[in-house]
C-alpha cells in the first residue's frame, strides 16, 4: 500500500466579481487557493485487477488518480468524424502507419461489450451514447502504456442502464484475463460499484480505502417469449450479416425485468425449419440472433441462443446454427456442450452448418465459419 500526499494549488485572479464575492461570503484575500489530500491506494505490485474512486464532483477524484498514474490516467479522445471508429486506435506498429491491427481492435471492442460490426465503422460522432463511451473504453485500454489503466468520468456520460452493462462487460474481460490490464474506474457514481465488483475503493468523501472484492454482481433476469416477427424491426440494424428475416421464422426475444416493475427488451432471436437429409418436424436451425448495443458484453445473446435451442431439443428435434461472430466462437469452442465439427470459411454457397449435440440440457450452435 502506498500514501499519496497531494498539494495542488492555482493562483486566484483579481477583479471586481472577485472583491464583490469576497464581501458577500466573508472569504479570505488569498493570492493562491489550495487542496490537499492524503490517500492510500494499493501498489501496482499488488494483487489486484479492478479498483474504483468513487466520490462526489470536486472531492478530488481526478486530482488524486492524475497523481497516482500519470500518463495511465485517460480523459477522453479526440475523434476523428470523417474515419471509421476501427481506423483510429492508434498504437504499437503492428500494422500500417503505425495502427493496430484489425484483429487485435475489434477483440478489444467486443470484450468491452461493443459487438456490432456495423457500428465498427462509422464515425465516432454518429454512435449512440453507450457505443461511444465503450469506443473510448477500448481504445484506453489498447494504446495506455503500461499496465494499469485509469479511466476518468468512469460512466458518466451514459444512463444507468448502460452504465451498469457497460461496467460488467468489462469486468467480466479483466476477470477472465480477454483484457490485459489492471483497471481504475473513476466516477462520482457508486451504482457502479456492484457491477464492476472491483478489488478495492478509494471512497473520496471519506478518505477511506476499502480493500478485497466487496461485492458480488447483480443478477440479469430475462423473461424470454415467442413474439411477432415485427419485433426484429428493433433489432434488424444491429445484425452483423444482414437485416433481412425469412417469413416462415419463429421469432422470441429477451426482456430484462427491471427492479422497479419495467421490462424492456435486449435480446432477439429467430429460427427456421432446418432443410437437411431425414428431417424431423422439430429440426431447427437458427436464423437470427442478436442482442441490443447497449446491453452486449455480458453474455446474453449466447444465453438467448442456447435457451431457443434447449426448446427444440426438448421437443425431440435437432438445434442446427452458424456463427462467423468472433465472440460466440470463443465462447462455444469452449462450451462442454458444444461439438465443433469443423472450423473454416463458408462455403460459397454459405451451406455450412453446426448440429448442437446436448445432454439433458441441449445447447445449440452457431453460424458463420464455425462448424460444431
Amino acid at each position: 500500500m502506498t500514501t499519496h500526499n497531494i498539494s495542488v494549488e492555482c493562483a486566484v485572479p483579481q477583479g471586481f466579481g472577485v472583491d464583490q464575492v469576497r464581501g458577500m461570503f466573508d472569504l479570505p484575500e488569498l493570492a493562491v487557493a489550495r487542496e490537499e489530500f492524503t490517500v492510500e491506494l494499493p501498489d501496482p505490485s499488488e494483487d489486484w485487477q479492478i479498483g474504483v474512486i468513487v466520490g462526489p464532483s470536486g472531492s478530488g477524484k481526478s486530482t488524486v488518480a492524475r497523481h497516482a498514474y500519470g500518463r495511465a490516467f485517460v480523459t477522453g479522445f479526440d475523434w476523428d468524424p470523417t474515419k471509421a471508429v476501427v481506423d483510429q486506435f492508434v498504437g504499437p506498429s503492428v500494422g500500417p502507419s503505425g495502427s493496430l491491427s484489425i484483429k487485435l481492435v475489434t477483440h478489444m471492442l467486443t470484450a468491452v461489450g461493443f459487438s456490432s460490426p456495423p457500428a465498427w465503422i462509422k464515425p465516432h460522432h454518429v454512435l449512440s451514447g453507450g457505443e461511444r463511451f465503450r469506443c473510448d473504453l477500448a481504445r484506453a485500454l489498447l494504446t495506455t502504456p503500461g499496465e494499469v489503466v485509469a479511466f476518468d468520468e468512469f460512466t458518466s456520460v451514459v444512463d444507468r442502464n448502460v452504465a451498469q452493462i457497460g461496467s460488467a462487460a468489462v469486468a467480466k474481460s479483466i476477470r477472465k484475463q480477454r483484457i490485459n490490464k489492471r483497471f481504475v474506474a473513476v466516477t462520482c457514481h457508486y451504482d457502479v460499484i456492484d457491477w464492476l465488483a472491483p478489488d478495492w475503493v478509494l471512497d473520496m468523501a471519506s478518505g477511506q480505502l476499502a480493500r478485497g472484492c466487496l461485492r458480488q454482481r447483480p443478477s440479469i433476469d430475462l423473461t424470454f417469449a415467442q413474439v411477432h416477427r415485427s419485433a426484429w424491426q428493433l433489432f434488424r440494424r444491429h445484425h452483423y450479416l444482414n437485416h433481412d428475416l425469412q417469413r416462415g421464422a419463429k421469432c422470441f426475444a429477451a426482456f430484462w425485468d427491471r427492479a422497479d416493475g419495467s421490462s424492456e427488451p435486449v435480446a432477439f432471436t429467430s429460427w427456421l425449419h432446418a432443410m437437411i437429409t431425414g428431417r424431423g418436424p422439430h429440426d431447427m436451425r437458427e436464423h437470427r440472433t442478436v442482442v441490443l448495443p447497449d446491453y452486449q458484453g455480458v453474455g446474453i445473446g449466447n444465453r438467448v441462443s442456447e435457451l431457443a435451442a434447449s426448446l427444440w431439443r426438448g421437443l425431440g428435434g435437432r438445434a442446427i446454427s452458424t456463427t462467423s461472430h468472433p465472440g460466440m466462437m470463443h465462447y462455444r469452442h469452449a462450451s462442454p456442450d458444444w461439438r465443433c465439427h469443423r472450423f473454416g470459411r463458408v462455403s460459397r454457397q454459405g451451406s455450412s452448418g453446426l448440429f448442437a449435440r446436448s445432454r439433458a440440457n441441449s445447447k445449440a450452435t452457431s453460424r458463420g465459419n464455425a462448424y460444431f
